[in-house]
């Protein structure tokens, strides 16, 4: 049976289900001191593709290379460099801030202050070998713009850089309203909180990069694992930021789901659950051992695979029901016959 996409108020079920187990089942989301290697996973793949969707040509081993030791790996421009340093050290800076807020919220959601240390973070490494040409020396990193923005291709205009300022300070505390529903699905007030950033275009340069981050840092306090728009995602990222602009935020909403959900299944499952566990097939499955999750729904749905459906139709296995089935698949069943089985009778 052909199995169609699934529809997106489904996408959004599937990803409170998993924040439910989460929390409920698997102790919530681990901090960077409890589960390093989780951290440093989702920080090369957020600081590889984030910078690849605004045009960055460093691939993901490099990116690699330059997190963790600070060796520059190619022959790139030296701002491309620049741009992943600095885009490294404000997602370090998000995802501490995020579990282990300090002083700057006073318990908020958000601050208009981080909102301008996530700005110099992300931009002032790349700024200090290759500043934006237009720029003033009031318009630096962290600060913002006192240039008027020209029309984007789709039609969007950000408002005049002196209006900047009050629409910031409403934006925040727009955004500190997040944990209210007021009927629309939480990926869809996200997905509002993030275009209303991007259309207010609040700095020079750097507001995508400095948008996606600050979108990671309210869904990290919010308990969530950050989302990361992958770089062959980007036409469709920019697609969903169009209708945004138009006032329908699902595509959005549905793209921020699908990617929280996908960190949620392929990082943070699978390293906080013990090999007993039970846990979706998205988190067993790894493609490049050639483990899909199709193939594991089959061999669950066909009994080859030792597994559990839940009410919803999601089935849940775990690391050492896997094992089983990896060291078992291949061989073949053969039929013993027992000594009370009729003799067959030949054909005279």
């Amino acid at each position: 049976m052909t199995r169609g996409r699934p529809s997106r108020q489904t996408v959004y079920d599937r990803l409170e289900e998993a924040i439910t187990d989460l929390r409920t089942r698997l102790g919530g989301l681990p901090t960077p001191v409890e589960a390093e290697a989780i951290w440093d996973e989702l920080w090369h793949q957020e600081a590889h593709h984030s910078t690849a969707l605004e045009g960055n040509t460093l691939v993901l081993n490099e990116v690699k290379k330059l997190l963790e030791e600070g060796r520059a790996v190619g022959s790139k421009d030296l701002s491309e460099y620049m741009e992943v340093v600095g885009y490294g050290a404000a997602a370090k800076w998000v995802y501490g801030q995020a579990l282990e807020p300090g002083d700057w919220t006073n318990g908020e959601l958000l601050s208009i202050q981080e909102v301008r240390k996530v700005h110099y973070e992300v931009m002032t490494p790349v700024w200090n070998v290759a500043p934006h040409p237009q720029a003033t020396p009031k318009e630096t990193p962290g600060n913002w713009r006192e240039h008027d923005i020209q029309p984007f291709p789709e039609g969007m205009t950000p408002p005049p850089f002196p209006e900047v300022g009050h629409r910031m300070t409403d934006w925040v505390e727009d955004v500190k309203q997040l944990r209210e529903s007021d009927g629309v699905p939480f990926p869809e007030r996200l997905a509002k909180a993030h275009n209303d950033f991007e259309q207010i275009h609040p700095f020079l340069d750097g507001n995508g990069r400095t948008g996606r981050l600050l979108l990671n840092l309210l869904l990290v306090r919010l308990g969530y694992p950050p989302a990361i728009v992958f770089k062959n995602e980007r036409k469709k990222y920019l697609n969903a930021m169009r209708k945004a602009d138009k006032g329908d935020c699902g595509p959005m909403g549905e793209l921020i789901a699908r990617a929280v959900t996908n960190n949620l299944y392929r990082f943070v499952v699978p390293a906080v659950a013990g090999p007993s566990r039970l846990v979706p097939l998205a988190s067993l499955a790894d493609e490049d051992a050639g483990i899909t999750v199709t193939a594991l729904r089959a061999a669950a749905e066909r009994g080859r695979l030792r597994a559990q459906k839940t009410d919803s139709g999601n089935w849940l296995s775990s690391k050492n029901w896997l094992a089983d089935y990896e060291k078992n698949k291949h061989k073949r069943t053969i039929k013993v016959k027992k000594p009370d089985d009729p003799i067959p009778q030949l054909p005279l």
